[in-house]
């Protein structure tokens, strides 16, 4: 293959010994050498003229689920700009009637004028003959109609599951409202999409990922059950979905059917499975996660612990047998001390990244983020969360203690490996994917609607930039990305402004005009 020459360019390159080029040389979709163009005189080959556009790397994005989010652009969107309140639900979802089942995703009660979550009486109003599934932005709690709750024998009689709770009335009825464990009751009941249509609509997602500027990806909530997420990642590869993916599957269902292999776990497949995943709790937004002190306004309200010490050690004996990472979701204060003090002083089982990585992490303790660091312990926060879903932060946490919360700016003074992400669909945004909404909310610490989210945690646009790729590489540990260096893959994008000179304000409105994958334009605006 001819070397191609990309000159005249801005380039970032997220290499901390070389933060800074103008050109770069590709061949065989390998950087060849980056650096200063007028180093370069007699370059045989393709020269392609950047014309002093910004460059970065392709970004990493170390926590989403693509799966999650092609299903849900098939269902009712419950939120801003389609939904104000529970009375627009209502009419979206009434145009699904014909369905066998209805679904619609990312309501936040803070957002609707009602202020409430929407419950089985409301939904009923849509069809009381067709069941009717609506997850709220979290992907923690699920609203159901009364067809819902009857399909999976849900009933005032029928006990709370572990790690799960089922809201009731005053008289014990079920209010339609389930949250953490308990939406399984429900969902298992539900008719499963083919292997042909999952990996369809995963194929479908490229183009959109691509103008992002997202070239690497992960699916955190990857199981072998009705359907192994390898096969239909494999199938949705067949089908033109071109990302690096790594997959980290629930350990719930890795007990049951132990799937891992040196093929299957093996980095360098495009497609492989980087890790082992837990809940210990739930949401902020959605009053699950397990916290303390307790939630504004509910004293007995600690949120919802969703393992234990012994189960976190039976994962972390499987992730480390097959030299993958162990990795638990935890938002509150107690769930993340549960997971930091239940390793403290073991010793890491991986060399080139970190053994155990806890997602989110909200609302570290100073101890924890002191011991986190000692271990290696990597965090991935999403910036987003703040940004799309202040209200509820204010409603649950107050506005001090949500200041507090995603403490980046001490993760990493500490030393914490840090990756960002951005948990889509998982939140209350309309185009929850989007890592220049990510960026700009860590870089301001404002809210959309203009609330301070805490200026004391706030970092600079280069770091964020490389939390989105360095540091997202470093914790994914997908093999020479991240970064635009010699030997690494040349995956990086093009912007139609400099997000290294606009004002911070701006960076939510950046487009992608061009991304590339190793070196083969993939997508142009």
């Amino acid at each position: 293959m001819t070397k191609v020459m990309f000159k005249n360019g801005k380039i970032f390159t997220s290499n901390t010994n070389q933060k800074y080029a103008n050109a770069m040389i590709i061949h065989n979709g390998i950087i060849e050498w980056i650096g200063d163009q007028d180093e370069m005189e007699d370059f045989q080959g393709e020269i392609i003229d950047l014309q002093s556009r910004r460059v970065l790397p392709g970004i990493i994005d170390a926590h989403m689920h693509p799966l999650l989010l092609a299903n849900s652009s098939k269902q009712i969107a419950c939120t801003p700009p389609l939904v104000y309140s529970i009375g627009d639900m209502i009419k979206e979802l009434a145009k699904m009637v014909d369905e066998e089942w209805i679904e619609g995703w990312g309501y936040d009660e803070g957002k609707l004028e009602e202020g409430r979550t929407p419950n089985r009486h409301d939904l009923d109003q849509v069809s009381i003959d067709k069941p009717i599934v609506i997850t709220r932005t979290c992907g923690h709690i699920i609203s159901v109609n009364s067809k819902a709750l009857a399909i999976a024998g849900i009933n005032k009689h029928t006990i709370d599951p572990a790690g799960g709770k089922i809201d009731r009335d005053m008289n014990g009825e079920p209010t339609g409202v389930l949250r953490e464990s308990a939406r399984l009751l429900v969902l298992d009941k539900m008719p499963q999409l083919s292997m042909e249509e999952n990996a369809t609509r995963l194929a479908e997602l490229t183009k959109s990922l691509y103008a992002h500027g997202i070239t690497s990806i992960t699916d955190l909530m990857a199981s072998n059950k009705p359907m192994d997420y390898v096969d239909i990642y494999t199938l949705a590869r067949e089908k033109g979905l071109t990302h690096n993916v790594v997959l980290y599957y629930m350990w719930h269902d890795l007990k049951v059917n132990p799937i891992l292999n040196e093929e299957n776990t093996n980095r360098e497949n495009p497609i492989h499975i980087g890790g082992v995943k837990l809940f210990a709790d739930g949401s902020v937004s959605g009053r699950t996660a397990w916290i303390n002190p307790s939630f504004l306004g509910d004293e007995d309200n600690y949120g919802i612990a969703t393992t234990s010490e012994d189960e976190l050690l039976e994962a972390m004996e499987y992730a480390k047998q097959h030299g993958v990472q162990l990795v638990v979701h935890a938002m509150g204060e107690q769930a993340i001390d549960l997971i930091v003090n239940t390793f403290y002083g073991m010793e890491s089982w991986i060399q080139d990244g970190p053994s155990i990585r806890i997602e989110h992490a909200a609302m570290p303790t100073a101890q924890a983020i002191e011991r986190a660091a000692e271990m290696g312990i990597a965090f991935v926060p999403q910036p987003i969360f703040l940004y799309a879903e202040i209200e509820s932060y204010l409603k649950n946490l107050g506005v001090e203690r949500t200041k507090t919360t995603y403490p980046v700016n001490k993760m990493l003074e500490a030393g914490i490996p840090v990756a960002f992400s951005s948990d889509a669909p998982a939140t209350a945004w309309a185009d929850p994917v989007n890592p220049f909404i990510g960026i700009k909310s860590a870089v301001t610490r404002v809210a959309y609607d203009g609330t301070d989210t805490g200026q004391a945690e706030k970092i600079d646009v280069e770091t964020a930039i490389e939390l989105y790729t360095r540091g997202a590489q470093q914790i994914t540990r997908i093999p020479s990305i991240g970064q635009l260096k010699s030997g690494y893959q040349a995956d990086f994008i093009i912007l139609n402004k400099d997000i290294l000179e606009i004002s911070p304000e701006e960076i939510e409105h950046i487009i992608v005009e061009e991304t590339y994958v190793k070196g083969i334009s993939v997508y142009k605006k």
